[in-house]
């Protein structure tokens, strides 16, 4: 079994953790760190693109040593951001149908990367409401094919760096309750705890238990 997956079967599933609040802020979290520590520390920071977003409140770990990972079996054509510098935009395509946002993290060649699964709507809401076609603003960004779609992200931020615009990094200013659990709609490594969320926050995609 993978160390790092070994490691986080003991994780406390809640904990408290203070970011440095710095505007642009990708410097203040180390993108070269574990994605699981990336992951954590990604919740409570805001997220802008073109200024439209909010507040992440749910992400995932993906490690090129966990089987759930598009990195698993090595860079092909599809995931070869994954394997690129650290602090860019991962962006693929769910099912052919939803697109999905991620942040590369680790060294250059490493292949690891964090899910942006969940924002709460900040900035740009009527945007994102009109991008959505929904008023419900608790389910705008409940989901990382509704962030994708609210924040208008495609294949073409695909690589893009995520510490110039159009996008926008800030991290909290004040400490955030973070709780974990296995992650969603996977078939392998289901009782890894990387899904990190915003503890109590009514805009995860799904409870956490």
């Amino acid at each position: 079994m993978p160390s790092a997956i070994k490691d986080m079967r003991n994780i406390n599933s809640f904990d408290m953790y203070k970011i440095t609040a710095m505007v642009n802020s990708v410097p203040s979290i180390d993108f070269y760190a574990p994605s699981h520590e990336v992951a954590r520390r990604l919740i409570g920071a805001t997220l802008l693109i073109d200024g439209v977003g909010g507040r992440i409140v749910e992400t995932e770990a993906y490690d090129h040593e966990d089987p759930a990972s598009h990195s698993f079996s090595g860079p092909t054509k599809r995931n070869a951001v994954m394997f690129g510098p650290p602090a860019r935009a991962y962006v693929y395509r769910s099912y052919g149908i939803h697109w999905c946002l991620n942040f590369v993290c680790s060294e250059e060649g490493h292949g690891a990367g964090v899910l942006i699964r969940a924002l709460e709507p900040a900035s740009g809401v009527a945007v994102m409401r009109q991008r959505r076609g929904l008023a419900n603003g608790r389910l705008l960004c409940a989901g990382p094919g509704r962030v994708c779609q609210a924040l208008a992200v495609t294949e073409e931020h695909n690589g893009m760096r995520i510490d110039a615009p159009p996008f926008q990094l800030v991290s909290s200013a004040q400490p955030v309750a973070v709780v974990t659990g296995p992650r969603i709609g996977i078939s392998k490594a289901m009782d890894v705890p990387w899904r990190f969320g915003l503890a109590g926050s009514p805009f995860v995609s799904r409870p956490f238990r």
